[in-house]
């Protein structure tokens, strides 16, 4: 159960596409003036050094936000990306990417004084990680030890009625799967105008192939789903071969700028033929 650690996977492909996602949520959430929540049921660790530890280990973010980083200069970046490169940047000097910030750090550096960042974390390694990360944060920011899934029921709606919940577990156990579809089920019950963010993996596995139509069926009309495929399965059905986010209330403007981003990922982060990607949407 707690044999997972994002800083294993930090900048890799599928984080690319996550926080390029949400960083346009929040980035539309700061439009308006009124306060907001964001609310992460699976927070990890909050800041990840590349060049040492998991990260450097398992070289995952040379395929993926490394691609990115490297064109940084060049004019025909889509504007999405460079969004998050801007906000990748803010934790970096000059010109090398050793810090990549995970969706706490991309969230708390976005926030303004008056909105709020929740935090779940049940890894216990995890959970002193992002403690001692925003050790020096006395305003705006609440750390949980404890189940985001079982959290989140009691938290909603948020006190200002505005919101971001990112959800966003490992999937190592088949049970998270179904778990995702009861708390968003249950959440939308509580507080039908928030903005959902679900992250799930592409990988050799049924449940992952069935969850996107189970996301569709919560959110008749008011849902947009992204995927990128950056590889095919392999032969043993091992391995991550892509990932996809299911935003449920999503700005209408974001379908167009993912239209943009997701080819440019297709093109610079795809590693095989089979890369590709999906997007879709039901916003009426």
């Amino acid at each position: 159960m707690f044999s997972y650690r994002h800083g294993f996977h930090a900048g890799n492909h599928a984080d690319v596409l996550k926080h390029t996602v949400l960083v346009q949520l929040l980035e539309h959430l700061t439009q308006k003036d009124t306060p907001f929540w964001v609310v992460d049921t699976h927070a990890g660790g909050g800041l990840y050094d590349l060049a040492a530890g998991y990260a450097a280990k398992s070289g995952e973010a040379k395929g993926g936000i490394h691609k990115v980083w490297a064109s940084r200069s060049d004019p025909a970046l889509p504007r999405a990306l460079q969004d998050l490169i801007e906000q990748i940047e803010v934790c970096n000097e000059g010109d090398d990417l050793r810090w990549y910030p995970g969706s706490p750090q991309l969230a708390a550096q976005m926030l303004r004084p008056r909105d709020h960042l929740r935090m779940y974390e049940l890894h216990p390694t995890e959970s002193r990680a992002l403690k001692a990360h925003f050790a020096d944060v006395k305003r705006g920011v609440s750390i949980e030890v404890a189940d985001g899934f079982a959290g989140l029921k009691g938290i909603l709606p948020p006190p200002p009625k505005r919101g971001l919940v990112h959800i966003d577990p490992p999937y190592e156990m088949k049970d998270d799967y179904r778990r995702v579809i009861s708390t968003l089920k249950e959440a939308l019950a509580r507080f039908p105008t928030g903005v959902y963010a679900v992250w799930y993996p592409i990988v050799a596995r049924r449940e992952s192939d069935l969850l996107p139509d189970q996301l569709k069926r919560l959110a008749p009309g008011k849902w947009l789903h992204a995927s990128l495929r950056v590889k095919a399965n392999s032969r043993d059905g091992l391995g991550l071969n892509g990932s996809g986010m299911f935003i449920v209330n999503p700005p209408w403007t974001l379908y167009e700028t993912l239209a943009e981003a997701l080819p440019w990922m297709v093109e610079n982060i795809g590693i095989d033929d089979h890369s590709a990607y999906v997007l879709e949407s039901d916003v009426k």
